[in-house]
């Protein structure tokens, strides 16, 4: 097995961490202050390629593989990870959303759009009452012949008021569960849209999280992606995808976090010499090293796995659960090692810490990830 990246690997992990650090780190501090959307950052990655990585170059994309994708979302997420969100939900859920299973019109309006990063795009999948469990929506989509009416409510939406494209998963025939459920683009600006109220969070908080309210929202029937009843099969076959971006994502906070405590281990001075010196704190750097390249492996694995046409539902998960879990657990440790320095926003480590946890809900909870992993290797 060859462990080694290649050239052009090398290349797409030096301009993302060049844009990090150039672009998104000197106004990080204060966007999260003011949970401020990143619009300008957000654009740029769109102009350098970032918003449709693996999408065909015939719709706008870059037509790069899914290793690629997980590389620039670490580098990204070492510092940003308002923006990296962004790029993960564009590119896991929309883009590749639309383009594995939309139709021909939908990619030439929708998708040669949002993968240049002309506009975003969001995937409107959980309720109050539905998240993880797609087949409870409450969301309606009546069919009326040559169009839907949309009525009901979706909550955790990122990029939720950013976004001109919403792909909405509503029930269509209650009576037929899980094969009465259709996936519909929505755009924004469709009367009876509305866009509630902003979520005020503990991490991620310049990324755009609001609820959705559709009040007998028209949506013409060539909005439907796939067949009639097709939208949860869609769901989760795009959130499986999903999993391995945020599985990146928890990796690269982790990253981060663990590259700002090695630098201060080693600047940091107690009881005559630098703290890296101390047994207590080389051990929890050792620890964290390791940890992070266990999550590495796992997360690469996975999107190996999706780039050769592998069943990747069970690397997947468990890329997601085990860096969700090293992004929290090695971010703690960051700001033990930082001590009372690590309560302070100058030193990010305390943001890293509060955008850690949300690795460990979106895309599935934990415990989801566990419920999947543990049916594949039944089945198995």
């Amino acid at each position: 097995m060859d462990f080694s990246l290649s050239e052009e690997h090398l290349m797409i992990q030096q301009a993302a961490r060049d844009f990090a650090q150039n672009q998104l780190l000197p106004g990080v501090i204060e966007r999260d202050d003011a949970q401020r959307f990143p619009t300008e950052e957000i654009k740029k990655l769109g102009a350098l390629g970032f918003l449709g990585m693996m999408v065909d170059p015939k719709y706008n994309g870059s037509g790069m593989d899914t290793l690629s994708y997980v590389i620039a979302m670490e580098e990204l997420s070492k510092v940003d990870s308002s923006a990296s969100v962004v790029v993960s939900v564009n590119n896991s859920l929309v883009c590749y959303g639309l383009e594995a299973y939309g139709s021909d019109a939908q990619k030439e309006k929708y998708l040669k759009r949002l993968a240049s990063g002309e506009i975003i795009g969001a995937f409107c999948l959980s309720e109050p009452e539905a998240g993880s469990d797609a087949t409870s929506q409450k969301t309606t989509a009546l069919d009326m012949g040559d169009h839907y009416i949309i009525n009901g409510t979706k909550n955790w939406i990122t990029n939720g008021s950013t976004a001109s494209v919403h792909l909405v998963i509503a029930q269509t025939d209650k009576d037929k569960g899980h094969k009465g459920i259709n996936a519909l683009i929505v755009e924004k600006d469709m009367p009876g849209f509305e866009i509630g109220p902003k979520e005020n969070k503990l991490g991620i908080r310049g990324s755009d999280t609001h609820s959705l309210i559709f009040n007998d929202v028209k949506v013409p029937k060539e909005n439907r992606i796939g067949e009639d009843g097709f939208g949860f099969k869609f769901a989760m076959k795009t959130l499986a995808g999903g999993r391995i971006g945020i599985a990146a994502q928890a990796l690269g906070i982790a990253a981060g976090a663990y590259e700002l405590a090695l630098k201060y281990s080693k600047e940091r001075k107690a009881f005559g010499t630098e703290i890296a010196n101390h047994q207590a704190i080389a051990f929890k750097l050792a620890d964290m090293h390791t940890q992070i390249e266990a999550a590495r492996h796992l997360v690469y694995k996975a999107a190996w796995e999706k780039d050769n046409g592998i069943n990747y539902d069970l690397s997947g998960a468990m890329a997601k659960l085990y860096a969700s879990q090293v992004a929290m657990d090695t971010t703690v440790e960051a700001v033990q090692i930082h001590g009372g320095n690590g309560f302070v926003k100058d030193y990010h480590v305390e943001r890293l810490m509060r955008d850690a946890k949300i690795t460990q809900i979106y895309e599935g909870t934990s415990e989801i990830q566990k419920i999947v992993i543990s049916r594949s290797i039944l089945k198995s």
